[in-house]
């Protein structure tokens, strides 16, 4: 897969087949699309294009900072799965955001990159205002003479995933039924930093995760069964989102992971974290017995969902 960040680095080529969209968390309604878009350009010796955009439009457009599902990286890692031979990233600016489709279609597609098919969602909107549907778009590729191909949505226990869905599921803490919704895990990367150590005195020593995007969207405050991917390892954990109120409350949110059966020291490393299940919600307890306590019917909780 190569990325390009302008239509300028890729060759104009007529027999192109092209996707179009923001694809953040990349999910089972994405994921339809692109394996449609790489399906065809390999039955029909075309050429795969996916058109992507950086930062996401909403934080132009908007009204400030999206919560994103997936970093440009992460977006990125996942699609080179699906093997779409090019991915072209967008820089998206409010200059660009007052082009109308027919000027995108007319300048980026038709006669920058090529294209004989276009392949895109049912809820495909697009141009200033976002303001086109796919019926314009079917007028476009009618005049253009391209086609243009319509995927109709996915579903999941009768409703239609969605980013937007996804986002409510994983702020209200629910990143199981998100990772059905996603077709993965949900994950966060960071680095390790220096915290306070208080898990070493509880005699359950957490790394703190330092969070590399500060947009990412990070799950309700609470305690997680968690995967993490350290040291090229898998390692098995708990995870802690909160202010920790037993003791002195933190004014700033804490992200801090209790791995199991590791001891290597990632101080200054980057992490990933794989959410399975939320198990409770961030408690104040009485006592630092009652938080150990509970601690390690986390841990055999977490024990029992992970295994």
């Amino acid at each position: 897969m190569v990325v390009v960040n302008s239509i300028e680095e890729i060759k104009f080529f007529k027999n192109t087949i092209i996707t179009i969209g923001t694809f953040d968390g990349v999910h089972r309604g994405h994921q339809l699309i692109i394996r449609t878009l790489t399906k065809q350009a390999i039955e029909n010796n075309y050429r795969s294009v996916l058109i992507t955009f950086d930062p996401h439009p909403r934080e132009v457009v908007g009204k400030g900072p999206v919560h994103l599902l997936t970093t440009l990286n992460e977006r990125l890692k996942i699609v080179e799965s699906f093997n779409v031979n090019y991915v072209v990233v967008l820089k998206f600016t409010h200059e660009f955001s007052l082009q109308s489709a027919r000027e995108f279609y007319e300048r980026y597609i038709i006669k920058g990159i090529g294209v004989t098919k276009v392949v895109v969602g049912y809820d495909h909107t697009f141009g200033h205002g976002r303001a086109t549907k796919v019926d314009e778009l079917l007028k476009i590729g009618k005049e253009y003479k391209f086609d243009v191909e319509i995927i109709e949505p996915v579903t999941y226990e009768g409703e239609i995933i969605s980013s937007s869905k996804i986002r409510n599921l994983i702020l209200q803490g629910a990143v199981d039924r998100a990772s059905l919704h996603l077709n993965r895990e949900y994950s966060i990367a960071g680095k390790v930093i220096e915290g306070d150590r208080r898990g070493y005195s509880l005699g359950f020593p957490t790394a703190n995760i330092q969070v590399e995007n500060s947009n990412k969207l990070i799950p309700a405050d609470g305690v997680y069964c968690v995967k993490v991917e350290a040291e090229n390892m898998q390692v098995n954990g708990m995870l802690n989102i909160g202010r920790r109120p037993t003791f002195k409350e933190s004014n700033e949110k804490i992200i801090e992971v209790n791995m199991f059966n590791f001891d290597k020291n990632i101080y200054g490393k980057e992490i990933r974290i794989n959410f399975i299940k939320r198990i409770r919600a961030e408690n104040k307890y009485p006592s630092k017995e009652e938080l150990i306590t509970q601690l390690e019917k986390d841990r055999q909780e977490c024990l029992k969902n992970i295994y």
